[in-house]
Formats: C-alpha cells, sequence, structure tokens
C-alpha cells in the first residue's frame, strides 16, 4: 500500500450487517475492502485486496479486549508487524483523539477529530424519524493527521451520502518513508471505531 492516487474514497455500506468498507483511490480503482470479525472479545479487523475476498493484505487486531484505550495491532500477510494505532482513552471522550507508532514503538504521527461539534450534531440529527436520514448530507465530521512538529499530513473528511457513509482521504504533504501504509491502515481502523461512537 504505497504512492496511491489521492484523495481516496471509504465507502461504508449500510444494508449489511456487518462493518464493512472499501477504499478505492482516485482512479476509481478498488485499493482494498475491509470486514471486521463479529462476536469476538478482541477486535479484529482484515483487510483483503477485494471484495472477493480472495487475498489477505493485512490484519489489525486490538492487544485486549472490551478496552477503552485498546491498541490496535498492524500486521501483513506474512505476520510482519508495521506498527499499530492507539485511542487515547479519556482524551477522546470530547475530541477523538488517536496516536500511530512506527515499527519501533515510537509515536511518529497523531489522529485528532478537528470540531466535535460536527460529530454531535451529525450523531443526535440521524436519531430523528424521517428527517434523520439527512443527516449524511448536512454535517460532515473530518480528522486532521499531523507529525509531532505540527505538519498536516493527511485530512479525512465524512462526504455527503444518502445510502451508506462515505469518506474522502486528501494528502497535504509529501509522506515520510513508511508513513503512507501504516497511516493508512490506521485510518481504517479508526474509522470503524468512530462509527460505533456515532
Amino acid at each position: 500500500m504505497q504512492s496511491l492516487a489521492y484523495p481516496l474514497q471509504f465507502h461504508f455500506k449500510i444494508t449489511t450487517l456487518s462493518n464493512d468498507f472499501t477504499v478505492q483511490d482516485a482512479h476509481g480503482q478498488t485499493i482494498c475492502y475491509s470486514k471486521q470479525k463479529m462476536l469476538k472479545l478482541t477486535e479484529e479487523v482484515n483487510i483483503y485486496n477485494d471484495t472477493t475476498q480472495s487475498q489477505r493484505l493485512y490484519q489489525i487486531k486490538a492487544d485486549r479486549w472490551l478496552d477503552f484505550s485498546a491498541a490496535y495491532t498492524i500486521t501483513d500477510q506474512n505476520g510482519l508487524y508495521k506498527g499499530k494505532i492507539a485511542r487515547k482513552g479519556w482524551a477522546s471522550i470530547w475530541k477523538s483523539r488517536y496516536e500511530i507508532y512506527d515499527q519501533n514503538e515510537q509515536q511518529d504521527l497523531l489522529v485528532r477529530e478537528e470540531n466535535p461539534w460536527v460529530k454531535i450534531a451529525d450523531a443526535l440529527f440521524s436519531d430523528i424519524p424521517i428527517l434523520g436520514i439527512l443527516s449524511g448530507y448536512l454535517f460532515h465530521p473530518t480528522y486532521l493527521v499531523t507529525r509531532p512538529d505540527g505538519t498536516a499530513v493527511l485530512r479525512l473528511q465524512k462526504e455527503p451520502s444518502f445510502w451508506g457513509r462515505k469518506f474522502s482521504l486528501h494528502q497535504l504533504s509529501p509522506f515520510e518513508k513508511g508513513e503512507e501504509e501504516r497511516t493508512v491502515l490506521g485510518l481504517m481502523m479508526m474509522l470503524l471505531l468512530e462509527r460505533r461512537r456515532g
């Protein structure tokens, strides 16, 4: 998962029981398909080459079960450790914050929600009968990925949608070595966690 054509598009389907989505590049080509295993004590997500699930590319797995501050380890198809993403526990109650770690366990990127009020409005409005189906057109939470020096690398934004949920991922700065793979995979896990929150 290197040198991708941005922006990437994340497409959730609300008509399926499983928590899954596809990722497409700027040319409409499917990059991967993510599927979360249901009814497991520890969260586990498999990333496949496409919706046929013929080849597993990565696995993302929680380091503990049912924990608000769990870290999610990313490994490739050969079991090689690629990094991890960790939710910042109580700091994420109001404004979502995640840290992305490299293969050496060094925290090198931070993901933070830009405006928590937008997500709250989106969650509240979506619960209103009939009118709630329009929430996908009105509120668009965004997340910014930055380096420790404050450099913005990526912006993930919810897009207007009716049947399902769509997010776009825009590149803001050139990647440093190894950043792209673990960051895109980390954001895929973050989307699954944030979708559950509302």
